[in-house]
């Protein structure tokens, strides 16, 4: 039986390659590493605060030049 995958806002998997960026180019931006994203694609529940962290990208709240200055 296949795993249904929890429902987001936006399909996650959708997103990342809408962006053109494999799984560890989308998922570094976050903090989160390459096996951990897919586990999250897979259905796995993302901690709250990751999902947060998203939706506020997602909303523009948040750009890439954020999470990369964040990041160092």
């Amino acid at each position: 039986m296949a795993r249904k995958r929890k429902p987001d806002i936006v399909d996650i998997v959708a997103e990342r390659k809408a962006t053109n960026l494999n799984q560890s180019e989308y998922w570094t931006r976050f903090g989160v590493t390459q096996s951990g994203g897919s586990r999250y694609e897979s259905g796995r529940a993302m901690p709250k605060p990751l999902t947060i962290l998203m939706r506020l990208h997602r909303a523009g709240t948040i750009t890439d030049k954020d999470l990369a200055s964040a990041q160092k």
